[in-house]
Formats: C-alpha cells, sequence, structure tokens
C-alpha cells in the first residue's frame, strides 16, 4: 500500500461520460479515491450510495470523491444513472490506475483465481500527498468512517 505522506499518482481516466478525469485537477482541495470491485453488486452498490448521500458533508470540508473500478464506461453510466450518484465514477478497465495506487491483483472467488480491483481507498490532500490509507474496508459505513477521519485530520492542523 501506498503510505501516508507519499505523493499520489497522477492519472487520467474517462467517467461514467467518457469525459477525461485528473488527480491533478483536484490540487488545493482534498480528494477522497475509493476502489471498488464491480458496479451493480451489492457491496459496491452500498459504497457508493453511502458517499453519494454523504456528498454535503463532503463539500462542507472541500472534499471531492471519485470512485475507481475496472468497469468499462458504459456499465459505470448505467450505474451511477440508476442510483441517481453525483460524484465521477472513472474507468480503469487494465486496472492500470489501481495497480499504481496498489489496489488491483490477483484475487479468489468461488476457487476462481483472476485479477482485479481491492476495496481500498485514499484520501489526498490539497498538496496532492496522501493524507489517509484505507485498507480492505467494509462497504457498509465506510464513508461515515472516511467522514470521521477528515474531522481527526482537520483536528490535527488546528492544534
Amino acid at each position: 500500500m501506498l503510505d501516508v505522506g507519499d505523493v499520489a499518482p497522477e492519472f487520467e481516466l474517462p467517467n461514467q461520460h467518457g469525459d477525461a478525469v485528473r488527480r491533478s485537477a483536484f490540487e488545493g482541495q482534498r480528494l477522497v479515491i475509493y476502489f471498488y470491485p464491480r458496479a451493480n453488486t451489492d457491496g459496491c452498490t452500498t459504497e457508493a450510495r453511502a458517499f453519494n448521500d454523504a456528498l454535503p458533508q463532503f463539500d462542507e470540508r472541500d472534499t471531492h470523491v471519485i470512485g475507481i473500478s475496472d468497469d468499462p464506461v458504459d456499465d459505470l453510466e448505467s450505474f451511477a444513472a440508476e442510483y441517481d450518484l453525483e460524484f465521477d465514477l472513472l474507468s480503469d478497465e487494465l486496472g492500470e490506475v489501481a495497480t499504481l495506487y496498489e489496489s488491483y491483483g490477483e484475487k479468489q472467488l468461488f476457487g476462481n483465481t483472476f485479477d482485479g480491483v481491492f476495496r481500498n481507498t485514499y484520501v489526498v490532500g490539497p498538496d496532492g500527498l496522501i493524507e489517509a490509507v484505507y485498507e480492505g474496508v467494509t462497504p457498509e459505513g465506510h464513508a461515515e468512517e472516511v467522514l470521521e477521519g477528515l474531522g481527526e485530520q482537520s483536528a490535527k492542523r488546528t492544534l
């Protein structure tokens, strides 16, 4: 895993509308990057909806949220539309960005081995440095966990 204090790797990926999104476009603001395995599965839907519901609290903290999976753009477009998701979902079909963020690799499911996205989250600070790392997260309650962590980060900066 990348560590707190590391420079967040730069990337450019298409969102659910096919528009290019770059990590560096968020410099000067905080960015939550969450990696998830597959759109329209139970856990990923729970996680996406929780982040979406919490967007006002993230906005209050000048923090943007993006989700990254290896789903194609068309799948992300229908996923975002079905659940009225108001943040960018990025398509990393080859897993190249997830690999840069140490969130892609060999997985096992029902006895089958395959490459896929790990459920990890990074908080990138306004300076482009990683402020927090969440590895192997549980979808239920994760958005709230990240919000709590942002509150702790703010408290540390004001002391």
